[in-house]
Parts: C-alpha cells; sequence; structure tokens
C-alpha cells in the first residue's frame, strides 16, 4: 500500500460486543458486577494476608501477589469499557491503547510467572518439607517476585514498542473490547513480519517454559505423595495443591481455548467473547478457589471482619 494512503492515527475504534441499546445495557451491567467481584475478592485476599501473621508465609505471600496482579489486570481493561459504554463511545486515544497493551501483557506475564513460582513452592514444599523455611527464606521469595516483575516489564516493553513501529491506514475498527495485540497487528498497513516474529518467541518462552516448569514441579510432586503409605497423608499433601492446581488449570485452559476459537474461526467478536473467559471471568474466581477450601484464608477473613473489643 502507498504512503499516500497512511494516515497519521490518533484513535482507534474499540467495536466491543454488540450495537445494540438494550445489549450494551446488559453489558454495562454484566461487566461492573463482575468488576467489583473481582476487585472485592481479590483485594479482601489481600488484606487478609497482610493482617493475618500466620499468612505470612511464602505461600500465601505469592497468593496475595497474584491477587493484586488481577485486580491490576482486570483494571486494565474493564473501566476503559465501562466508561465507553456509559459515555456511548467506542474512541481509545492511541497512547491509551499502547498503555493498554504494555499493561494488559505487564499483569498477564505476571500472573503466569507468579503461578509457576507457587509451583515451585508447593514442589519444594511437599518434597523437601524439613528444608522448606531454608529454601524458600524471605530473600528467595524477594528474588522471584523481583525476577517475574522485570521479565513481565522487559516483555510488555518490548511487544509495545514494537506497536510504535506500525504504521496503520484509515481503517481503525479494533473488533475487540480492549486493544488486544494481535488485532492490532492485524490492522497495520506497514511490514508486520517483525511484530508477529516477537510473538511467536514471547508466547513460546513466556508460556511454554513456564507451563513445563509447573508440570515438572507437580509431576514430582505426584511421585513424592504416592510414595507416602497412609491415604490421609496422600490426600492432607494433595489437598494443598488443589487450589493452585485448579487456578493453573483455569488461566492455560481459558488461555489455549481462546487461542484455538480464534484459529478455528475468523469471526474477531467471536474471540472477543471468548477472551472474556481470560481476562474477567479468571480473576474474579481465583479468590473463591483460594478461599472455599482453605481454613487459614477463611480465618483471616473472619478475623479481618469480626469486632475489635475496645480497649480501656
Amino acid at each position: 500500500m502507498g504512503l499516500e494512503n497512511k494516515t497519521c492515527v490518533s484513535k482507534f475504534i474499540l467495536l466491543g460486543f454488540s450495537e445494540e441499546a438494550e445489549l450494551q445495557t446488559l453489558v454495562f451491567g454484566l461487566f461492573l458486577s463482575m468488576y467489583l467481584v473481582t476487585f472485592t475478592g481479590n483485594l479482601l485476599i489481600v488484606l487478609a494476608v497482610i493482617t493475618d501473621s500466620r499468612l505470612h508465609t511464602p505461600m500465601y505471600f505469592f497468593l496475595s501477589n497474584l491477587s493484586f496482579a488481577d485486580i491490576c489486570f482486570a483494571s486494565t481493561t474493564i473501566p476503559k469499557m465501562l466508561l465507553n459504554i456509559q459515555r456511548q463511545s467506542k474512541l481509545i486515544t492511541y497512547a491509551g491503547c499502547i498503555a493498554q497493551i504494555y499493561f494488559f501483557l505487564l499483569f498477564g506475564v505476571l500472573d503466569n510467572f507468579l503461578l509457576t513460582v507457587m509451583a515451585y513452592d508447593r514442589f519444594v514444599a511437599i518434597c523437601h518439607p524439613l528444608r522448606y523455611t531454608v529454601i524458600m527464606n524471605a530473600w528467595l521469595c524477594g528474588l522471584l517476585l523481583l525476577a517475574s516483575c522485570i521479565t513481565a516489564h522487559l516483555q510488555s516493553l518490548l511487544e509495545s514498542l514494537m506497536v510504535l513501529r506500525l504504521s496503520f491506514c484509515t481503517e481503525v475498527e479494533i473488533p475487540h473490547f480492549f486493544c488486544e495485540l494481535n488485532q492490532l497487528v492485524l490492522l497495520a498497513c506497514s511490514d508486520t513480519f517483525p511484530n508477529e516474529v516477537v510473538i511467536y518467541f514471547a508466547t513460546v518462552i513466556l508460556g511454554v517454559i513456564p507451563l513445563t516448569g509447573i508440570l515438572f514441579s507437580y509431576s514430582k510432586i505426584v511421585t513424592s505423595v504416592l510414595r507416602i503409605s497412609s491415604a490421609g497423608g496422600r490426600y492432607k499433601a494433595f489437598s494443598t495443591c488443589g487450589s493452585h492446581l485448579s487456578v493453573v488449570s483455569l488461566f492455560y485452559g481459558t488461555g489455549l481455548g481462546v487461542y484455538f476459537s480464534s484459529a478455528a474461526t475468523q469471526d474477531s467478536r467471536a474471540s472477543a467473547i471468548a477472551s472474556v473467559m481470560y481476562t474477567v471471568v479468571t480473576p474474579m474466581l481465583n479468590p473463591f478457589i483460594y478461599s472455599l477450601k482453605n481454613k487459614d484464608i477463611k480465618q483471616a477473613l473472619y478475623k479481618l471482619f469480626s469486632p475489635k473489643p475496645f480497649s480501656t
């Protein structure tokens, strides 16, 4: 396409889910409810871990950071969508779109690494229980969190800077409810090959390697647990991993589901609806998964809301 057909794009149009006013009201109410549940649920997990000294352990340290990342992950996309519906506008600025891509990738990748670190924590706790406090010391926990944050920042920064090199034509409609990286690359009328290469290698390195680490950790956990002679002991060991394994399955299951649904259909709206699972539903369900069967979290939440006696 010739240079004369290219324009300096200052805004994009987020098409969202539907043009019908009745459905817009339904979407607004649904997403507002899910966002409030996500924000409140994850915030309660963070407050429970901070205020209860019994939860000052590596497992709950990483859980509180996962909950904080989930709050930020949901806040990257949903408030802007709700604001657009309320204002009856579909516009997002070019700078806002780039910022949304950066923060969406940042907290998405951070979620991924935190789940991997939590799998390693469970591996050490079950396979090396006598050395757990020595291995998972405060210094290592801080280092693992810092490494996760830096890696997530570098990857999201690289992807965002790669978008800046793209030129866009007059077609600036994004068939999504947020600035999704792949959709934005498809809109470009300049060479997108370098962007596609970076996206491919980032997906392989930052997706496959953490998942491999999780699977390796759980293979060792299963082998170790099966050596326990008593059924009660095996159940107790597996119960400490149940919540994390559920969240991992939900995180990767929805992500892979969106990927395969996008590959199988050319309907961008259908892909946008499918992406709701990992952008909204997964962060909303995580607090419930970790609190429903976790006695320590339940007790911490009860303590958080129980009335404090007045001191005289």
